[in-house]
Order: structure tokens, then C-alpha cells, then sequence
């Protein structure tokens, strides 16, 4: 009976941290649609939500730590266990950039007094939602990874993120070139707007790399196999 209710423990965790997935990946994708369309309200509930993903968190740690202290696992259990304590860090870092683009978002609508549509639209070949939306699908694809314990869908985020990262880079050398051919035709909001698409480009990167961590833990806790961690 207790060996029974030690699995139901670790299901349990899985699921758990599955969930918590679900709850930051939305949060990301609403952060992004606040940023698109400068919604400060839906900026301000990513920003003041976030203090639920960090309760989470802390719960989901401390569930590890006694499973850790009271069960003593070992070989596959302990990598599951040592697996879902980094990949929830990682979820929890993924809600802090959700939250760093719902501030970039309040910052547009502060800035409305400006031409709201000229700014918009001042880097046309630079779609950040849709790269936004690529990092959040490696994340959910790593997630359903680790929640059916599929060793072969980790090895397709590592490629993944090698085409978003080269997205980042290019949509980073346009707002440069840009900033280079204005020269000193430059503004407050010109300046502004360069910093606040720069910041979301390196902060959407970032999440593309917590999706290669969430990956290469899965990997290592199905298979024992540390290929994909740094």
C-alpha cells in the first residue's frame, strides 16, 4: 500500500507540473497579446498575477524537497523527482518574462499621447507575436515530452530553437539598422520604442532556451542520457 501511494505521489507531481505549464504558458501568450495590441489592462493582470505562478512554485518545490527527504529515491524516481525541481524553475522563470512583457506593454499605453499606429507598425518586418508564439509552442511540446516520458520529441526542440534564435538575430539587426539610418533624426519615442523591441526580442529568445532546458531534463530523466544539457 505505501509503495502504491509513493506512485500516486510522483503522478501527482507530474501532474502538477504539467499544470503549472498550462497556467504559465497562457500567461505568456496573453503577455503577447497585450504587447501587440498595447492593452494595459491585460498587462496589468500578467503583471499582478504573477505572485500566483510564484506560490505555485514554491509549493511544487517543497513537494520535491519531502519526496526527496522521506522517500529516498532512486535511479529513475530520483531523476523524475531532480527532473521536475528544475523544470518548474524553469516554468518560473518563463512567468517572469511574461511579466517583463506585460510591463513593455503598460509602457506603450503610457506612450498613446504618440502616434499609436505609426509606432506600431515601425518595424513591418519584424513580427514579434509570431516569434513569441514559436518559443511557447517549444515549451508546450517539451511539456508533453516530459508528461509522456517521450525521449524522442526532445531532440526536436534543440532544432527548434536554432531557427529562433536566427529569427532573433535578424529581428534584432533590423531595429540596429534602423537606428543606424535615422541617424540624428531620433526621439524619445523613437528611442524608446528601439529599447522596448529589443528588450522583447532578447526576453523571448530567453524563452526558447527554457524550453531546450525543459527538454534536455526530460531527456536525461527517460533515458539517463545528458546530451542536450549544457
Amino acid at each position: 500500500m505505501a509503495r502504491n501511494e509513493y506512485q500516486q505521489q510522483l503522478e501527482a507531481l507530474r501532474a502538477a507540473v504539467v499544470e503549472m505549464s498550462e497556467l504559465v504558458c497562457d500567461r505568456f501568450r496573453r503577455a503577447l497579446r497585450a504587447l501587440e495590441e498595447g492593452d494595459e489592462e491585460l498587462a496589468d493582470a500578467v503583471v499582478t498575477g504573477d505572485h500566483e505562478i510564484n506560490d505555485l512554485y514554491l509549493e511544487l518545490e517543497q513537494e520535491c524537497i519531502d519526496l526527496l527527504a522521506l522517500q529516498q529515491p532512486v535511479a529513475g524516481d530520483l531523476r523524475f523527482i531532480a527532473a521536475s525541481f528544475k523544470i518548474i524553475t524553469d516554468l518560473e522563470r518563463i512567468a517572469d518574462l511574461a511579466t517583463n512583457l506585460g510591463a513593455y506593454a503598460r509602457r506603450i499605453d503610457r506612450d498613446r499621447d504618440r502616434d499609436w499606429d505609426r509606432d506600431r507598425h515601425r518595424y513591418p518586418n519584424i513580427d514579434v507575436t509570431h516569434i513569441g508564439i514559436q518559443t511557447i509552442e517549444m515549451v508546450e511540446e517539451a511539456m508533453r515530452a516530459y508528461e509522456s516520458d517521450d525521449a524522442a520529441r526532445t531532440r526536436s526542440i534543440d532544432a527548434m530553437d536554432d531557427d529562433v534564435d536566427a529569427l532573433c538575430e535578424r529581428a534584432g539587426e533590423a531595429v540596429v539598422r534602423d537606428l543606424i539610418e535615422r541617424e540624428r533624426n531620433l526621439d524619445d519615442g523613437i528611442l524608446e520604442d528601439v529599447s522596448r523591441t529589443l528588450l522583447t526580442i532578447r526576453d523571448i529568445e530567453r524563452v526558447g532556451d527554457h524550453a531546450v532546458n525543459i527538454a534536455a531534463r526530460t531527456l536525461y530523466m527517460v533515458e539517463n542520457d545528458d546530451e542536450l544539457i549544457y
